[in-house]
């Protein structure tokens, strides 16, 4: 999808980077497919866009840029500290890398002490990591600027953070809990 905006216009923290990858179009295609499915944090900004598109500034496509839907401002979350997102470990990869089709994760696991990392289909590991959670300590991925990273080469891999809710002191409980909808609803496509 390409976009009428070119890089100098997009705020920095908008803009996605795609030099570390020799082939620019196949990031591109992988990341937008998360684009209904996953919220972008900016943490320069602390706002959290739950409602956005991906888009190609013309002539260049070793970038892309991350646009807010400006019609549904009450679709980004502000506020939102920094310090409320962590890495989970968690990357999603193309299922070829594993000889198959579809999209995988590997999860970190510790088994006799030592760090291990497991890959499972998709849907499976959100159902898995989603059983799993405690009422206190949701599991609400999000995506970051630097998270769509190379794995194993050129192949694109997206690296999950998540919103640690016990951490957004300074939003309401309402708020914390209409976040945390949202992130969920658009999670649904995976269970």
């Amino acid at each position: 999808m390409e976009s009428g905006m070119s890089e100098m216009q997009a705020p920095d923290h908008l803009i996605w980077r795609l030099n570390h990858f020799d082939n620019h179009d196949r990031a591109i295609r992988f990341v937008q497919q998360f684009q209904d499915t996953l919220c972008v944090f900016s943490g320069p900004v602390q706002q959290l866009y739950t409602n956005y598109e991906i888009s190609v500034p013309e002539q260049d496509d070793r970038s892309l840029i991350i646009l807010p839907n400006p019609y549904a401002y009450h679709d980004t979350f502000n506020g939102i500290p920094e310090e409320a997102v962590k890495p989970t470990g968690i990357n999603i990869i193309p299922g070829e890398l594993e000889g198959k089709e579809g999209l995988y994760m590997t999860l970190p696991m510790h088994r006799n002490g030592e760090q291990i990392t497991r890959t499972v289909p998709l849907k499976a590991g959100i159902s898995a990591l989603m059983r799993q959670e405690k009422e206190n300590n949701p599991f609400l991925p999000v995506i970051t600027k630097g998270d769509l990273r190379a794995f194993r080469k050129d192949s694109p891999c997206l690296h999950l953070q998540r919103i640690i809710p016990s951490r957004l002191t300074e939003r309401s409980d309402m708020e914390v809990r209409s976040i945390r909808n949202v992130i969920r609803e658009k999670l649904q496509v995976y269970l």
